[in-house]
């Protein structure tokens, strides 16, 4: 049981971050918390330990993908401010 409860740490954590980092998604804060509530729901019942630390880590990898989405997003726009187009 202490398993169960730790790996339920776990997961309120990773949709604790993935609400936030849902904020500035492209498409919309509305858009990502529907998305994100209907991946999690759907996987609600899922009772085996090794299917949930697989869930996990799989929503950690899409935490670091929207970590590089921002930071991406914030490096061309710095660029765009402060170095001239070339081909103007």
């Amino acid at each position: 049981m202490k398993m169960a409860s730790s790996l339920r740490g776990e997961v309120l954590n990773l949709y604790k971050n993935l609400l936030y980092l849902g904020r500035d998604y492209p498409k919309g804060e509305d858009y990502f918390k529907k998305r994100l509530k209907n991946v999690f729901l759907k996987n609600k019942d899922v009772k085996d330990p090794e299917k949930i630390k697989e869930l996990i880590a799989r929503g950690k990898f899409v935490m670091k993908e929207l970590e590089a989405l921002y930071f991406l997003r914030k490096y061309r726009a710095m660029k765009q401010r402060y170095y001239s187009d070339p081909n103007n």
